[in-house]
């Protein structure tokens, strides 16, 4: 997958668009321009990408220090981020090195796409176009996670997510096909705390399973205690 790059003032500008489609508490452009942190962050990481992959790798990496000093928000000056990614509050969140970002991506606060290994090459995950990661998750190794799947808050993944799914939980298991989600108009569902527990569901029904148990045991252990009850019966 190879994101699209257009000019840099055209993805500022689609940068700053995205939030207003995204983020009910945005107002205007001015005002996202001026208090977003997670759009400087990324606006920031465009120009240092561009060093970067020009060779001029110092100074990429002391932009992207000043952004993440800024910010709050650590990417890599190495990371390939498609256009209109929205990092919502913007706070703790990690990108790394060979991190690669598709078109239309939702990152909230404390996500980290993070490595797993010391060997060179590609180390961290790509996240197809349309993802929306929960806050706090962590997305670890050479992973993919495909076109518009959607990661559960606090949820560690580290293996592929199929296209339109939805991964919770640690590790991270995948619970919801895309076409049980709700859809808002064509936008980003942003009750994305409405997550199915695969957890709770399987405890739930050990308690039932146990219950059952326990009320057999019962009635064999009362018709030992009166083996004539059982006779006239």
């Amino acid at each position: 997958m190879q994101p699209r790059a257009p000019g840099l003032l055209t993805s500022w500008r689609q940068d700053i668009a995205c939030v207003k489609a995204r983020d009910p508490a945005a107002r205007f452009g001015l005002e996202i321009l001026c208090t977003y942190p997670g759009v400087h962050a990324v606006m920031i990481h465009r120009v240092s990408h561009r060093l970067w992959r020009a060779g001029v790798r110092f100074p990429a990496r002391l932009l992207s220090w000043f952004g993440r000093f800024m910010t709050n928000v650590d990417i890599h000056p190495g990371a390939t981020i498609g256009q209109r990614l929205f990092i919502d509050h913007g706070a703790g969140v990690v990108i790394g090195e060979t991190a690669v970002i598709g078109d239309d991506v939702t990152l909230y606060h404390g996500v980290t796409l993070g490595g797993t290994s010391w060997s060179p090459g590609r180390r961290h995950p790509t996240l197809e176009d349309g993802v929306l990661v929960g806050a706090g998750a962590k997305i670890l190794s050479p992973i993919t996670v495909g076109r518009g799947a959607r990661v559960g808050a606090n949820a560690v993944v580290m293996e592929d997510v199929p296209p339109g799914m939805t991964v919770v939980g640690i590790p991270g298991r995948i619970v919801r096909p895309e076409g049980e989600r709700r859809r808002i108009d064509g936008r980003i569902d942003l009750e994305h705390h409405l997550m199915p527990d695969p957890v709770g569901e399987a405890i739930s029904a050990l308690i039932d399973r146990i219950d059952f148990l326990e009320a057999r045991l019962a009635h064999y252990q009362t018709r030992d205690r009166n083996p004539a009850s059982e006779d006239l019966s």
